[in-house]
């Protein structure tokens, strides 16, 4: 039996670990929360920073592959693990690459991707300099996640909100709609490409709001987009499963926006609404099976479920109860003790033939279901 190592024990990973039951492998986990979402799903736990070289290095000498639930890994020693012999998915060059944004935007260039214009900046100084370039998106190069690190500069009075690190700048674009594919590639080189969905953001959490699959658009720029989204994943010459979000303009130009190398939230609905989900997906790469099929089951529609405004502290779930009666709408819980304003608790996918029937439901959930505590911030 395998023995298969994930650096992270958040949702991600206990989702994962809920589709290796399917499968004869050996899992563990290392992550610094021992009351993590995953923590009680492995076979093994090892209390530990991900982003500390000693504490990954050896957690994966004696594994046979290794991989990740989020980017902020140390990824030397996954090379000197990688150097040793243990298969790392994917590998760390692609981690190298893509965890910094200022490189992941150069990797776009270097491969003539096309990609939102942008410029780098080092300091508040340095973005102060590049007031013609606003309106603009300021992010800072390491560290942001989940809309954090992310901050919109309109004009010269918005620099300060700006971050005094390495950070790039990217040209603000008009944006009819984002999109995103989720493409997988084995260890042989197979490529399967879900169908790509369409993200409907919270503008002020700056997080998914909700997402529809498929994804609404004229099939010529549907071509254009996975097109654009094979080639980002192929040159990073890497087995995995890779997140591409797009920006499709009023033109139907298509940018990359970014690319994650992993499983993602653009992908949590294939677990009710594909026949292989992106779950199911990564364990046939890492353990060198066949890839799954990507085809739909049904249309869907997924909603993040998030803490409360107003609310930190042990979590509770207002309206669950009743909402768990609607048809065909799959509730997941990521079993995180604690609440906090826009903290990701769980989400809910809801399968329908008729999109005003997937919207019908996703709103009544939305407005139905709060994530409270019993002391308010």
């Amino acid at each position: 039996m395998q023995k298969v190592g994930i650096l992270g024990g958040g949702q991600l990973g206990r989702m994962l670990l809920q589709a290796a039951a399917n499968y004869p492998v050996e899992t563990f986990v290392l992550e610094n929360d021992d009351h993590c979402p995953a923590a009680h799903l492995c076979d093994h736990f090892t209390k530990g920073d991900i982003k500390d070289y000693d504490a990954v290095y050896n957690f994966g000498k004696n594994l046979d592959t290794i991989t990740i639930e989020i980017e902020n890994v140390n990824v030397d020693a996954l090379e000197a693990l990688e150097k040793e012999g243990v298969t790392v998915i994917p590998h760390p060059s692609v981690l190298r690459t893509i965890r910094n944004k200022a490189t992941q935007k150069k990797y776009y260039t270097d491969h003539q991707i096309p990609t939102s214009e942008y410029i780098l900046t080092h300091n508040i100084q340095e973005l102060a300099d590049q007031a013609h370039f606003f309106p603009a998106v300021h992010k800072i190069a390491e560290g942001g996640y989940d809309g954090r690190g992310v901050q919109i500069i309109e004009t010269e009075q918005d620099v300060a909100k700006g971050f005094d690190a390495m950070s790039v700048l990217e040209k603000q674009v008009t944006i009819e709609k984002e999109i995103a594919f989720m493409i997988a590639i084995s260890r042989s080189g197979d490529i399967a490409i879900y169908p790509p969905v369409q993200m409907i953001f919270d503008k002020g959490l700056n997080l998914l709001d909700f997402q529809l699959c498929p994804a609404e658009m004229e099939e010529k720029t549907y071509w254009k987009a996975e097109a654009i989204a094979l080639t980002t994943v192929k040159n990073f010459n890497s087995p995995g499963i890779f997140a591409v979000e797009l920006f499709v303009t009023p033109e139907g130009n298509v940018l990359v926006n970014e690319t994650a190398p992993r499983v993602h939230n653009s992908g949590h609905h294939t677990i009710e609404a594909h026949y292989s989900s992106q779950f199911d997906m990564v364990w046939r790469i890492l353990l060198n099976y066949p890839l799954g099929s990507t085809e739909a089951i049904m249309p869907s529609v997924m909603l993040n479920i998030l803490g409360k405004d107003g609310f930190s502290g042990e979590a509770h779930y207002e309206g669950l109860k009743e909402l768990l009666k609607i048809e065909n709408a799959f509730f997941h819980l990521y079993g995180k003790k604690q609440t906090k304003p826009g903290r990701k608790m769980g989400h809910v996918t809801v399968i329908s033939n008729e999109k005003a029937d997937l919207l019908h439901k996703a709103n009544k959930i939305k407005h139905g279901l709060s994530v409270i505590s019993h002391t308010r911030d």
